[in-house]
């Protein structure tokens, strides 16, 4: 979490019980009716508190929704991390990688999703950490890519413009990703890597 965020900073068994209770509450009524929409009021309420209780792990509820966006943003963007000895080849890392972008997505639903649902409510400190993240993401991304197509697994034009764009398509599952779909996650997460693969122009 970026530096600057949390009230309650002595982490225990019972004080991560009590703001994981608190985060589950909120989560459910951002993705119901957004941020602006959700009060810190309709937060206490919902877990049946007081004010005082939830003032105790948290500032307010912007550092709750950031909490809430922060770990999917690090699964997400830490998914093309490999170990140094991984022997598997480039196509294979980009695979998987992609893979595991599009299981966290879908894992963290729906705060995976705040972040493109809400762009604007989040700090420039907070949004400064994101973009190094992605940074970190596209910089083991598109040598991987790059290694592949010398190898002959994929094919394409610019290697960022090619990555970025395989990666929006995770990005767009909050306009119609639902739990309860016609698709489980398993499924879901399957099709979506299948399509990315193929715009990344993985040769089969």
């Amino acid at each position: 979490m970026p530096e600057g965020t949390g009230r309650q900073r002595t982490a225990t068994e019972a004080t991560d019980l009590q703001r994981e209770r608190i985060l589950d509450a909120a989560s459910l009524l951002f993705a119901r009716q957004g941020y602006a929409n959700t009060t810190m009021a309709q937060i206490v309420r919902e877990l049946g508190v007081t004010k005082p209780f939830v003032y105790y792990y948290f500032r307010d509820k912007q550092e709750i929704f950031e909490t809430l966006s922060w770990q999917p943003t690090v699964d997400c963007f830490t998914s093309m991390d490999f170990a140094p000895d991984d022997p598997r080849s480039a196509r294979d890392k980009v695979m998987a990688g992609i893979e595991r972008l599009i299981r966290a997505t879908i894992a963290h639903h729906p705060c995976a999703f705040f972040p493109y649902r809400e762009p604007q409510v989040y700090r420039p400190e907070y949004l400064d950490a994101q973009r190094r993240l992605a940074r970190h993401f596209y910089d083991r991304l598109c040598p991987l890519l790059e290694e592949g197509r010398r190898e002959g697994h994929f094919d394409f034009d610019d290697a960022r413009i090619t990555a970025m764009s395989a990666c929006s398509l995770p990005g767009f599952l909050y306009t119609w990703y639902r739990p309860d779909g016609r698709l489980s996650a398993d499924e879901i997460a399957e099709k979506l890597s299948r399509l990315a693969w193929r715009v990344l122009g993985l040769r089969t």
